[in-house]
């Protein structure tokens, strides 16, 4: 990874080389482009060229004063993608996932497909108000990584979790109306355990124009660490496709099926 300046910020990035098929990673919330380098990475590196960036105040890219939201990170999404001169694929997981909704809506044109894991269109679709406890052994080892990574050092940890929490508790704020507009293909995945309730995922998928659902059993939101090779062979298998779904019985497909 090198740094690289997204709308004039240093950013903790990695861009592919030139040609090929582009699949940009994007992290979960309170976290790094590394987690998902390091889960699903390997396995999709050997059908694609990876990209990914650190989103302000994750892993290796500073943090600036203004608080979070998903709207500014979709910007940052942005510019990254304007930035590597292609349309790419975008695999986004939790927090991840959610900009990647928003990127979608606003920048088809720099999409080719999007794989939306663990991903929730409005705050509501979560089974409870995320709360961190600041005072246990798990945020001080959070923290501590945190510190090694990011520019802003150990002491700024506090500060990036309660800007991560304020911004859960209030985004994103997408309706059913926005979901009926996408114009790219995308898969909605997740764990059967997920953190988002699973008639708020099935709703994604439904209203999604000729979206796929993969619910991953046995998994959590974890899923990309739960079931690594699992969730590497449904993702690969839906950015590998090159034209619509055709099923043998299709019922909500049944009017876009290519072979009827």
């Amino acid at each position: 990874m090198k740094e690289i300046s997204l709308a004039g910020h240093p950013t903790w990035a990695l861009v592919p080389k030139k040609g090929g098929d582009v699949v940009v990673l994007l992290h979960g919330g309170m976290s790094s482009s590394a987690s998902m380098l390091r889960s699903i990475g390997p396995n999709l590196a050997r059908e694609f060229h990876l990209a990914a960036f650190d989103r302000r105040g994750h892993g290796g890219t500073a943090d600036t004063d203004e608080p979070f939201s998903f709207e500014s990170m979709a910007e940052e999404t942005i510019s990254f993608l304007e930035y590597l001169g292609r349309p790419a694929h975008l695999v986004g997981h939790s927090d991840g996932g959610n900009v990647a909704l928003l990127s979608v809506l606003q920048r088809p044109d720099l999409v080719r497909r999007a794989v939306l894991i663990g991903a929730n269109y409005h705050f509501g679709g979560l089974f409870a108000t995320p709360q961190i406890d600041f005072d246990t052994p798990d945020f001080l080892e959070w923290s501590i990584r945190y510190g090694e990574l990011s520019p802003n050092g150990v002491a700024h940890a506090k500060v990036m979790a309660m800007k991560s929490e304020r911004m859960l508790k209030s985004g994103p704020t997408l309706e059913i109306e926005d979901l009926r507009r996408i114009e790219v293909p995308v898969l909605v995945m997740a764990g059967d355990d997920d953190v988002a309730r699973l008639e708020h995922t099935c709703s994604m998928y439904e209203n999604i124009p000729d979206a796929q659902l993969a619910i991953v059993p046995g998994a959590s939101h974890a899923l990309l660490k739960e079931r690594t090779k699992e969730c590497s062979r449904i993702v690969t298998r839906f950015l590998r496709a090159s034209q619509p779904v055709s099923t043998l019985m299709p019922i909500r497909r049944a009017a876009n099926d290519p072979s009827k």
